[in-house]
């Protein structure tokens, strides 16, 4: 008898103190669960009131989240709303003492920030490569080679951002600044190559006539050439036929 009364005596101790730990976590965490609503409206106001589905459609980057059907905006929004609740449930974990599950919040919570500034990093790069293709395709005007221009630009500037994100999320570290280097590295010495040797003998004529039809973009000739050494041919070949048979026609005439 004396065992067993020690050890309900020991299983009272042990639900007294527990249940209002228990009590304390849930008034935390459903205290943090409001504040993260509250917040995540505010958010999704101020998204509205700004316009940020028009700002991500003037950077660029509209037309391929709307194919592949992400929502930026609430996106972040559930980011900071999953972030504020993650920090309250880190709190009230902390009443419980230290355990497992709190030090994998403690994880979450300091990845998720990370999380948010890869996204604004790359929405920014989004937004400088719009801004620099509208001023290529405007210096060009109406020449075929301004939209190329214009997309190749925005795609290396949006890829920097990405390879920025990355870093920031600490993602592939060792593949994603050796991919950059090597394509900045081939992009300089294809235009080392290129320029310099005219890619050796069998891109050299390719060379001339890209350069030639890229010139005629640039100055906006019309690229009429050749037509004037063809105009009137037949015409002179006639005559040529036709006066030495009117000619000999005379001089018999005359014997």
């Amino acid at each position: 008898m004396g065992a067993l009364q020690q050890g309900l005596a020991e299983a009272w101790v042990a639900i007294a103190t527990f249940v209002p730990k228990l009590v304390v976590f849930l008034i935390i965490v459903l205290v943090g669960w409001l504040i993260a609503k509250a917040i995540g409206k505010a958010i999704q106001i101020v998204f509205a009131r700004l316009g940020f589905n028009r700002l991500l459609a003037k950077s660029g980057l509209g037309e391929m989240t709307s194919k592949s059907n992400i929502d930026i905006s609430g996106l972040l929004v559930k980011l900071v709303y999953y972030f504020i609740l993650l920090i309250f449930v880190q709190l009230a974990l902390g009443v419980f003492g230290p355990n497992a599950i709190k030090d994998l919040i403690d994880t979450v919570v300091l990845f998720l920030p990370r999380i948010v500034v890869a996204i604004v990093l790359v929405l920014v790069a989004a937004a400088i490569g719009r801004a620099v293709g509208d001023l290529i395709r405007g210096a060009l005007g109406s020449r075929p080679i301004g939209p190329v221009l214009a997309k190749v630009t925005f795609g290396f500037i949006v890829a920097l951002g990405v390879i920025a994100a990355l870093n920031q999320l600490g993602i592939a570290l060792t593949v994603t600044t050796p991919v950059l280097i090597a394509a900045l590295a081939a992009l300089a010495g294809v235009i080392i190559v290129g320029v310099g040797g005219g890619l050796i003998k069998p891109m050299q004529q390719r060379w001339g006539r890209w350069l030639d039809s890229a010139e005629a973009q640039f100055s906006g000739s019309p690229g009429s050439t050749g037509s004037s050494g063809s105009t009137g041919g037949p015409a002179e070949n006639g005559k040529n036929g036709a006066k030495p048979g009117t000619g000999d026609a005379g001089v018999s005439g005359h014997a």
